[in-house]
């Protein structure tokens, strides 16, 4: 039972703090120059795990798919594309079902991936995604 117990709150534990342990090295492409993250220990440990993320929906314009969305841990105005937040504060999110957008905090659940290599793609990205709370 007590195994049980520590299981679910490993699993329903906000992950931001985790996936804030990151750092970089420079790396080479056909294109030149480019930071690569390396992860954490524990955010390793964490990658192909159900996890949650709490934040806000950062609204591109144009670009808003009710199924693929971008979560923030930051408000608005202090986020990664906005502000002052890191590529750490960000994850692209694939829901399994759409949601309307929302300027409120929200919560979602999925499966952390953990993404070193796609430059096209944010580092952390959740699939299999749905919304918990608005």
């Amino acid at each position: 039972m007590l195994l049980a117990s520590i299981s679910t709150f490993a699993q329903s534990t906000n992950v931001w703090k985790s996936l804030a342990d990151v750092s970089y090295k420079i790396s080479e492409d056909q294109f030149g120059e480019l930071y690569v993250p390396v992860f954490s220990e524990e955010s390793k440990k964490l990658e192909g795990k159900e996890v949650e993320a709490d934040g806000y929906i950062i609204p591109f314009e144009g670009m808003f798919k009710p199924e693929h969305i971008i979560l923030s841990s930051l408000p608005l105005a202090e986020c990664f594309f906005c502000g002052s937040g890191g590529p750490e504060t960000v994850m692209e999110v694939m829901l399994t079902d759409p949601i309307k957008y929302t300027s409120k905090r929200v919560k979602v659940r999925g499966k952390l991936v953990l993404n070193g290599k796609d430059p096209e793609k944010l580092m952390y990205i959740l699939k299999d995604a749905k919304l918990v709370s608005e």
